[in-house]
């Protein structure tokens, strides 16, 4: 349950120039759920979802202008894959959607769905006429099969630039690295004479970089503190976190982390925000965790 957290990262949308409303849903009750919740808000206006989860590097403004000029009942977004099954595949005729199958062990196409759905009104009548699927959720899925079902036009859209389902990891991780391959060398914070910058960084005002290397692409954010360190490709370091005397890189460090003395350099990894590790000074040697759910840990 996330929503405050949130809340507190996007506020109302004054940075974006927007307007933010909230509506939560209690239960896991699927996509097609979250969508049935939100007709009064909504209304029979033509709508986008996007999952959060999903990072789609062209964006979709284009897509959403496609959807304006064709005006199909629906709209979804496609990308070749390696491992069709472990997704939603859709079968095609033309640009037309025939057919969904969610996870197939034979798949007819290598081409799954991608977390972004542009909807008109007519969803909430397939919303209304579907029943939970085996995992007790009303599936996003089984609504568009039904407006194919009923004759409505479900049309496709299959990107050619990079999507990114950030679930995992790894997933993160590698969404973090193809985002940074685009970063431009901006140097706004303090760099001592003393440091070395090598590739393309992005220092924000505010962070302080001493006696210490990086190389990029990596991104430093305001008030963050490096000392004595070492800071390699595709890492980033969010708001106000300390690095000192430590080692790190293909990385993703949280706000208002602490990394200070260690022996080992730090590579792979995920940071949440307000962690600290250090080394410890207290005999005997053990090791000493406070880990949260699916961590994971790697030991020599």
């Amino acid at each position: 349950d996330t929503h405050e957290e949130i809340k507190e990262a996007v506020g109302k949308g004054e940075k974006w120039g927007i307007k933010v409303t909230y509506i939560q849903q209690l239960s896991p009750l699927g996509l097609a759920h979250a969508v049935k919740i939100s007709r009064d808000f909504l209304q029979d206006e033509p709508f986008v979802m996007y999952l959060g989860d999903n990072i789609v590097k062209q964006g979709i403004n284009s897509l959403v202008k496609e959807f304006r000029e064709k005006k199909p009942n629906s709209q979804i977004l496609l990308a070749h894959v390696n491992n069709p099954r472990q997704f939603g595949v859709a079968e095609l005729k033309g640009d037309k959607v025939v057919r969904l199958v969610e996870k197939p062990k034979e798949p007819k196409s290598d081409l799954a769905l991608v977390g972004v759905y542009m909807f008109d009104h007519h969803i909430f009548e397939a919303v209304d006429n579907i029943k939970p699927s085996w995992r007790n959720e009303l599936e996003i899925t089984d609504a568009i099969q039904y407006l194919i079902e009923h004759g409505y036009l479900v049309h496709s859209h299959i990107i050619n630039g990079w999507w990114k389902d950030t679930g995992k990891r790894e997933d993160l991780l590698e969404a973090n690295r193809i985002m940074l391959d685009d970063v431009k060398t901006e140097i706004k914070g303090e760099v001592s004479e003393d440091s070395r910058i090598y590739g393309r960084v992005k220092i924000d005002s505010g962070a302080r970089v001493i006696k210490s290397v990086i190389r990029g692409p990596a991104i430093i954010a305001r008030g963050c503190r490096l000392i004595k360190s070492y800071i390699g490709p595709f890492t980033s370091i969010y708001y106000n976190t300390l690095i000192e005397e430590s080692e790190i890189e293909h990385s993703i460090v949280m706000e208002e982390c602490k990394i200070m003395g260690l022996k080992s350099r730090i590579e792979d990894s995920l940071i949440g925000k307000n962690v600290v590790i250090s080394k410890s000074t207290v005999k005997p040697q053990a090791y000493r965790f406070m880990l949260g759910d699916s961590s994971e840990v790697g030991t020599i």
